[in-house]
């Protein structure tokens, strides 16, 4: 995954974090309430944290997109990762964007490379992070911090 730099220091030790695992598991709630994991391959954390992956546009439903929980594990390091956000559809980035990003790694899925028609693009926006750290051995959470700089709002301190 590519990591662009990040906008603040707590965004910067999740990209730190997350830099090396290579799939991540994304649930969403579906229509009757149960949840649904699926695994995904990251492609790029942006400077406002947002995560961006490849996706089928046909395949994706809005309404699985407002809660969503983005899970990250690597055992070896004992990092393990949870982001909860919401997602959208980006469309209307258009084919440069996607041609920036494109990944050979990605044509199993869309075998007509960045040109596929049914190929866009998800942005998971994180809104909170929990992460455990074993060599730090500590447990950390970043609730709206996250949410506070992506948003640009203040934390309402209560």
């Amino acid at each position: 995954m590519n990591i662009v730099n990040q906008n603040s220091p707590e965004l910067a030790h999740v990209a730190h974090l997350i830099k090396d695992i290579p799939v991540a598991m994304l649930t969403h709630v579906q229509a009757d309430g149960t949840l649904a994991s699926r695994p995904m391959s990251p492609i790029e954390m942006d400077a406002q944290g947002a995560i961006w992956f490849f996706v089928d546009v046909h395949a994706e439903q809005a309404e699985h997109l407002r809660v969503l929980n983005l899970s990250f594990s690597d055992s070896g390091q004992g990092t393990y990762v949870s982001l909860s956000g919401t997602g959208e559809i980006d469309i209307g980035v258009g084919r440069a964007r996607i041609q920036h990003l494109w990944t050979p790694l990605a044509r199993p899925w869309f075998p007509d490379g960045p040109d596929s028609e049914s190929l866009a693009l998800l942005k998971f926006v994180p809104e909170s992070a929990d992460y455990w750290d074993a060599p730090n051995s500590r447990m950390a959470r970043a609730f709206g911090v996250i949410a506070s700089v992506i948003s640009g709002t203040p934390i309402a301190i209560g």
